[in-house]
């Protein structure tokens, strides 16, 4: 029974003998320094570079502790150059009732910092996000006049710095921008339109910091499928000058402007094609009987407040202008046409109104005279209303029952009913007859207004049209 228990004990020893070298192997072969390669080997010519060793933070390797970046570089000397290009990505908006624009662009600047130097000989450059931008200096650029603008951040910011191995630095950011547009409206929609964006540094002066497109004109790229709907975009340029501020010294500026062109079929069918519409509908009434009250009166009626309406439409979707706009001056003369048309017409009423006022009283006076020598001649009503020639239509169309027979018959006796008329017209004195055919020629032609109108009107707005087309286009 001993041997067997010692057995055992002998046996256990071995096992964990085993054991521990096996670990111990394990521990070698992991922790191995790394192999030496022959002088032959071509691995064993390549350089190491700090850029590429894992445990090199990136704070350690630009050094970032070691300096002061609030502080621009070269502090105290020359002006730092800081060079700008802009890529244009999209034009999002133009606002004619806040006189803005939107903008989408990215937004790179260029700089030398000996600071940020590091030692490299196979890469080039390194490149990080965002988070290394609140860790050194970077240009303090923003937008003059604008009023909205943020940097995206989907799915992070978007921001990209890269710094070369000489210090240079690469700083790009996509940027969408909403800025004021100062917009001339006195020919719309007829117009073109140029509006700028501003860029310029909002502590550092032209002593700091000197601000300048990186290649020139070439500094600004726009994409060729930027298009909008309302406006055709004719040019981007550059340009850059100096901005002074009374409090704070000189300022370097950049400008990037483009000029837009208003699409004007829009306005075509929506604003001048129903306004000529409108008064050519107005001259409708021209050919109407003046007698048909109700049918001319609702249609210069109507007339009226259709161009009204248009006129509400087109101003409700536009600034409101202390001066009159190219699209005024064409609806309000259509407004004043079609407005001349409804004073035509009361004008051609109140005439025929005289008119048939003083028909009326040329009646009963004939009338009673025809009473007065019916008694002494037996001469009938209608008979003296034809000869005297004051009869009116109604009164022509109350003879048409007449045979001819019975005309006939009183041929005989019309040499003296005729007679006997002319005896009582003269009396009247000469001159009063007269002024009285010159006082009412135009009272009894009142259909010629209606007449000349039908010329007068269509004249007068195509040449309107003419002047128009040929001074705004």
């Amino acid at each position: 029974m001993p041997g067997y228990a010692r057995f055992l004990l002998v046996l256990l020893c071995l096992i964990l003998l085993g054991e521990c070298r096996r670990h111990k192997s394990r521990r070698k072969r992991w922790s191995a320094p790394a192999e030496t390669h022959k002088p032959g080997n071509p691995l064993s010519k390549k350089a190491s570079d700090g850029t590429k060793s894992r445990k090199v933070k990136t704070s350690h390797l630009l050094r970032i502790d070691e300096h002061d970046f609030t502080m621009r570089p070269a502090f105290a000397g020359p002006a730092v150059p800081v060079g700008v290009d802009v890529q244009v990505e999209s034009l999002d908006s133009i606002s004619e009732v806040d006189m803005d624009f939107t903008m989408t662009l990215y937004l790179r600047h260029y700089w030398k910092d000996e600071r940020l130097a590091f030692p490299s000989s196979t890469n080039k450059s390194m490149t990080f996000d965002g988070r290394l931008v609140k860790k050194i200096w970077v240009p303090d650029v923003f937008f003059v006049h604008s009023k909205r603008s943020f940097i995206h951040d989907t799915t992070t910011e978007n921001i990209m710095l890269r710094v070369f191995p000489d210090g240079h630095v690469l700083y790009s950011l996509r940027v969408t921008v909403t800025a004021a547009c100062n917009m001339d409206f006195s020919r719309f929609p007829l117009d073109s339109q140029t509006c700028t964006l501003e860029l310029e540094s909002y502590a550092y002066t032209d002593e700091d910091l000197m601000l300048y497109w990186k290649n020139g004109d070439e500094s600004l790229s726009t994409d060729d499928r930027i298009s909008l709907s309302q406006f055709l975009i004719q040019k981007f340029h550059t340009s850059s000058r100096l901005a002074f501020y009374s409090s704070t010294g000189w300022y370097n500026r950049l400008y990037i402007n483009f000029t837009l062109r208003r699409h004007i079929f829009f306005f075509l069918l929506q604003t001048y094609f129903p306004a000529t519409l409108m008064v050519m509908l107005s001259w409708v009434s021209f050919w109407i009987d003046r007698r048909a009250v109700p049918a001319r009166v609702s249609l210069g009626i109507t007339t009226v407040l259709t161009m009204s309406t248009i006129i509400t439409g087109v101003n409700a979707s536009m600034p409101r202008v202390s001066y009159i706009k190219a699209v005024d001056i064409y609806l309000w003369v259509s407004f004043v046409f079609v407005f001349l048309s409804v004073l035509e017409y009361a004008a051609v009423n109140y005439l025929t109104t005289v008119r048939d006022g003083k028909d009326r009283k040329l009646r009963e006076k004939a009338r009673q005279q025809s009473q007065t020598l019916s008694c002494s001649c037996g001469m009938s009503h209608a008979r003296t209303m034809m000869m005297d020639g004051t009869y009116s239509e109604a009164d022509a169309n109350s003879l048409a029952g007449y045979t001819r027979g019975s005309i006939a018959a009183d041929d005989s006796s019309e040499k003296q009913e005729r007679m006997v008329v002319h005896l009582s017209l003269d009396k009247e004195p000469t001159g009063t007859k007269k002024k009285g055919i010159r006082g009412f020629r135009i009272i009894q032609n009142t259909h010629a207004i209606d007449t000349s109108s039908r010329m007068i009107f269509p004249g007068a707005y195509i040449l309107f049209n003419l002047v128009y087309w040929c001074v705004y286009c």
